[in-house]
């Protein structure tokens, strides 16, 4: 039986705990939370009448000796949490982002590695069926080598709150989840961005709420994004409108159950190449899916098996730097080189 401690019970601690109840092997032995009421009230909620309550975590890993810290506190205390379960000899899962900040980052990987303990983030977005079969089909070289990937994010949820006041809320708060699958995708290493935000008039966010950005992947691949939380009408998926263009095809999702691709066909119509419709291939029994079920049954296979997770955090800091990459691009108005983060 492997032994978990989750810190921080406000609403995403939910995602967090009713993925841990489906998993065979697994004991949640103490929920800690600057507000103890409320990891009483979470304990209730999910039958944990034996787990240890505390505002401490370094007291509730003390007491309980766990395998593993559940990170699921704001950006600003993920490096806290990091120090505080690897000094316990803990494992640590975290929610997304990895940190908040490039500093933060490279100091809780180099932790993790000292301590000899896996490290790893949920980056649920991999997770997902349509992903996990488009890096398969484009690894087949169906339609050749991916070169341009073009997404776009066009959402408007008024969530009220800390978002509505937040700098750069589009890229800070969501943008990742975005960046990590087109890396993902097409096995795309992140060089360069320039990125612009901007505030439309019809925006009820303080700043950062719409951002058009382009990445260097690497390998002749382009990365576009165009987002946006303040569009009304023909809203996206939240996972946004996908287009891959390939040497020899290209792919489209509409970040829904919209998946088709076409290759180029040796013709011509006129000008232009024919293309016809090729099967993009259904899931493999291999394909690891789920969300949060599927990253933590990997977390705690890659502790139960000493192998790495796919969503660690030695990798999980490129997509990261994607992010502040972008941000710095926007607030310079130039074009910004994205560090080589080591796995």
């Amino acid at each position: 039986m492997m032994k978990a401690v989750l810190v921080g019970c406000g609403a995403m601690s939910k995602a967090w705990l009713d993925a841990a109840r489906q998993v065979d092997g697994l004991a949640i032995a103490g929920l800690v939370d600057l507000d103890a009421e409320r990891a009483q009230a979470r304990a209730r909620e999910y039958g944990l009448s034996g787990a240890v309550i505390g505002t401490s975590l370094d007291a509730v890993l003390e007491q309980t000796k766990p395998d593993a810290v559940f990170d699921v506190v704001v950006p600003a205390a993920r490096r806290e949490v990091a120090f505080s379960a690897f000094a316990h000899h803990c494992h640590l899962l975290t929610e997304k982002p990895l940190a908040d900040s490039p500093e933060n980052a490279r100091a809780i990987i180099e932790a993790a590695r000292r301590a000899g303990r896996v490290h790893a983030v949920v980056q649920n977005r991999r997770y997902i069926g349509n992903v996990r079969r488009i890096r398969r089909f484009l690894d087949s070289g169906a339609i050749g080598a991916p070169t341009s990937i073009h997404a776009d994010f066009f959402v408007g949820p008024h969530f009220g709150g800390f978002r509505e006041e937040m700098a750069h809320v589009l890229l800070l708060d969501m943008a990742i989840h975005t960046f990590d699958a087109a890396r993902y995708m097409v096995g795309g290493e992140p060089a360069s961005v320039y990125c612009q935000e901007w505030e439309p008039a019809n925006s009820w966010y303080r700043q950062g709420s719409s951002a058009s950005a382009v990445f260097d992947l690497g390998g002749g691949k382009v990365f576009t994004y165009a987002g946006s939380w303040c569009a009304a009408g023909f809203r996206t998926s939240w996972e946004g409108s996908w287009r891959i263009v390939a040497e020899r095809g290209s792919l489209i999702w509409d970040g829904h159950d919209g998946l088709k691709a076409e290759v180029v066909l040796p013709e011509r119509e006129g000008l232009l190449d024919k293309a016809g419709p090729i099967d993009v291939p259904p899931l493999d029994p291999a394909d690891r899916i789920d969300g949060h079920l599927g990253i933590i049954k990997d977390f705690m296979h890659a502790i139960e098996t000493g192998t790495e997770p796919e969503t660690r955090g030695a990798d999980n800091i490129k997509s990261l730097a994607m992010v502040f990459g972008a941000i710095e691009s926007a607030e310079t108005g130039c074009r910004v080189a994205i560090a080589q983060e080591t796995q």
